[in-house]
């Protein structure tokens, strides 16, 4: 069986199973577009506010991308998926709903996010406690979809349940499905680990086996490798890399190169620089180049990752504060 291959979600038909997941922090509209000429399938925006949304919506509704500072469609046009956090299904709705100006491929719901600030207010994995509340949420977000979106497929992200006691993975999966979901998503840790420990591949394939859509998997995926083993051994229609692709977009176009030829060559270190450049001159141009660059301080955190005398380039880099600083520090650098 080919492990690099076309998903259906719902309406939406892509033509590989490489996907960027949602980072607080970093996926911002211009790492997306990176991601995806770096060869990255489906890219989704970092966990947006249905609240926030809909209290932005009552002091005018929101008309264009600029109003959406999350969850703004990258500049390369290629589809790419808005995810939302809340607890209320009918405000995850209307959120949905708000949505159109921006013409998503897709609508995820995050119901795995471990955060104190995210958990406490009922969101994130706090809803894996509640599987009916989280059907209804789909369905919330469904209707909206259908209504407002032109019928976009509605996603889940979940993890593996709360605590070692509580795995209700699948509960919590068929409840999304049953109330309309088009795909699942499962970081196989739960909630009280964090991203500690080791994550549980074969309950991606458990899940994988029980559902009738796709069920997409991440968790411990740093290199191609780790790609072509989750897809070979649990089954999974996709995989989403998260901590692997920070600093490294290059990683979509290697795993899709292993997985059609069984090689695949790293890139010239210079050129994970020269992205992470690219990257701050294009946000200097959305946010002003001080807010760029206090932002990208802990980006190159990781674009510098690796590198020789990284560390030292890294000490450098977080006094930066113009983009000619940032270039100077990198220039010559031995990547």
């Amino acid at each position: 069986m080919d492990l690099y291959r076309p998903v259906t979600i719902g309406s939406l038909v892509l033509s590989g199973n490489l996907f960027l997941a949602p980072v607080a922090g970093y996926t911002d509209r211009i790492f997306r577009s990176i991601c995806a000429e770096a060869g990255a399938d489906l890219s989704f925006t970092e966990l947006v506010s249905s609240e926030a949304l809909v209290r932005l919506a009552a002091a005018g509704p929101p008309e264009k991308a600029e109003d959406f500072p999350y969850a703004a469609r990258p500049p390369d046009g290629r589809p790419y998926a808005v995810q939302l956090f809340g607890s209320d299904p009918e405000t995850l709705g209307a959120a949905c709903a708000l949505l159109a100006p921006l013409r998503p491929g897709l609508v995820d719901l995050n119901a795995g996010c471990p955060v104190p600030k995210v958990v406490k207010s009922g969101a994130g994995s706090a809803m894996m406690r509640d599987p009916p509340r989280l059907g209804r949420a789909v369905e919330a977000m469904v209707r909206a979809a259908e209504k407002s979106l032109g019928g976009v497929p509605v996603t889940v992200k979940i993890r593996s349940g709360w605590d070692a006691a509580c795995k209700n993975y699948a509960e919590c999966a068929r409840a999304a499905e049953q109330s309309g979901a088009a795909m699942v998503s499962l970081h196989p840790r739960t909630r009280s680990q964090f991203y500690g420990g080791k994550s549980e591949w074969p309950l991606v394939a458990d899940l994988a086996g029980r559902l009738s859509v796709p069920v997409a998997g991440s968790g411990d995926l740093f290199s191609p490798e780790d790609a072509a083993a989750m897809l070979a051994e649990t089954g999974c229609a996709a995989v989403m890399f998260a901590r692997g692709a920070m600093g490294n977009p290059f990683i979509f176009g290697e795993t899709k190169a292993l997985l059609t030829t069984g090689s695949w060559t790293p890139p010239a270190g210079e050129l994970r620089f020269a992205a992470g450049l690219r990257h701050l001159e294009a946000l200097a141009l959305e946010l002003g180049e001080k807010p760029a660059c206090l932002e990208m301080r802990k980006q190159f955190c990781a674009y510098t990752k690796g590198a020789s005398g990284g560390a030292r380039l890294r000490r450098e880099l977080v006094h930066a504060e113009t983009v000619d600083q940032y270039r100077r520090i990198l220039d010559g650098a031995d990547a």
